[in-house]
């Protein structure tokens, strides 16, 4: 098990808290990870058909066989559940005694939400970082992660990134799809979503993505939800310095996994993603979600956005902290150029109290008054600068 930078920020909040719910993509590795952390708690999947009827016909008598608590997998099948999960942790709100996790958002939100709420911390594990990864063997080059993303078991277990992604997709599309939404074509839906994958790092666009899909604006409203809630991509709201003054009202759309968007755009190797003409998209997307699991294994909400004026300046992440704010352009190349840093200054004059970065293709860590140059592969050591 390569570990994870989330385990901390879970064994303190276990500590505080009667439940705590992980969330987070299937394969992104949260059995492990919660198997792992609490080996004393008693492991209860409720994928198994036999144990999910037994929870969903009798939850007293299951929660019963379970009185000091247990590691419950995907307790989004039995939604029902977590009311009587709710009776049992106020009778009894020893910290740490569920743990529950779960890979269809859109159920768990609304049930814990409705049963749970503040009796349980939420946190999210989204597939592996590059920080992660690196940490715990040499890492190889960009466009070798691209092609592979970061599933755990790709890695832990030196699968085939084809063969592996082309069974998640087709396991999400035959099972969870099924059960999330209605789909009556369902080749129609894989085509919908290997559109997604060409639209990765680029502005949403809903009627030119209906057009090539050829379905309908409000279907792909509705997709595109599907997609949020099974942690299959995510929306990239854009960045208003003024209430009510937006500058640029499309979100950009991103794959939780920029293996899984490769795959899906049929790249096999990398130097597939060498000569694709997204490349550039892809390894934005490699960089954005870096920046985004290093807030969720701290425990913090996804609270980035992108900026663009009416003049065509762009900066692909901006955030703010309780110290200022962040912002980070990405470029795949590996030579830098000054006029790459030209974005980061007019945002810089936006928001005066801004850390400013370059994420680049090379290796070399570089300060450029304004704004440092951070390699890719640094990108969350030079976040955590500031705090050491």
């Amino acid at each position: 098990m390569i570990p994870r930078a989330l385990a901390p920020r879970l064994q303190t909040l276990a500590a505080q808290y009667p439940v705590v719910t992980v969330t987070g993509p299937r394969q992104s590795g949260k059995t492990t990870l919660t198997r792992a952390l609490f080996a004393d708690k008693p492991y209860v999947n409720l994928e198994r058909p036999d144990v999910r009827r037994f929870a969903a016909e009798d939850p007293l008598a299951f929660l019963s066989q379970h009185a000091n608590g247990a590691v419950i997998d995907e307790v989004q099948n039995v939604p029902d559940l977590l009311s009587y999960l709710q009776v049992e942790v106020d009778e009894n709100p020893a910290p740490g005694r569920f743990i529950l996790t779960g890979s269809r958002m859109l159920e768990l939100a609304h049930g814990v939400g409705q049963s749970l709420a503040g009796r349980t911390a939420l946190l999210k594990l989204l597939p592996l970082s590059v920080a992660e990864l690196a940490a715990d063997r040499a890492l190889p080059d960009a466009d070798t992660l691209i092609q592979r993303g970061f599933l755990p078991r790709i890695h832990d277990q030196g699968l085939d990134p084809t063969q592996a992604l082309a069974d998640y997709f087709e396991t999400y599309v035959q099972r969870d799809l099924r059960e999330l939404v209605a789909v009556r074509d369902l080749r129609q839906f894989e085509r919908f979503v290997r559109l997604c994958a060409t639209r990765t790092g680029q502005l949403l666009n809903q009627h030119s993505l209906a057009a090539d899909a050829g379905v309908s604006p409000k279907t792909v409203a509705a997709w595109l939800s599907v997609l949020e809630a099974s942690f299959i991509v995510f929306l990239l709201p854009p960045f208003y310095a003024n209430i009510g003054k937006r500058l640029v009202k499309s979100p950009k759309l991103y794959f939780y996994d920029v293996g899984l968007a490769a795959f899906l755009l049929g790249i096999e190797s990398p130097v597939h993603v060498a000569a694709h003409p997204l490349r550039g998209a892809l390894f934005e997307t490699l960089v954005v979600t870096e920046v985004l699991k290093w807030r969720f294994n701290r425990g913090q909400v996804n609270n980035l956005n992108f900026y663009r004026d009416s003049n065509g300046n762009e900066v692909d992440i901006v955030w703010q902290q309780d110290d200022g704010w962040r912002a980070l352009e990405v470029k795949a190349g590996q030579t830098l150029y000054q006029e790459a840093f030209k974005t980061l200054s007019a945002f810089a004059q936006l928001q005066p109290n801004t850390r400013a970065g370059l994420v680049y293709g090379g290796n070399e860590v570089q300060h450029r008054g304004t704004a440092d140059a951070v390699p890719w592969n640094r990108v969350v050591q030079w976040l955590e600068e500031p705090e050491r």
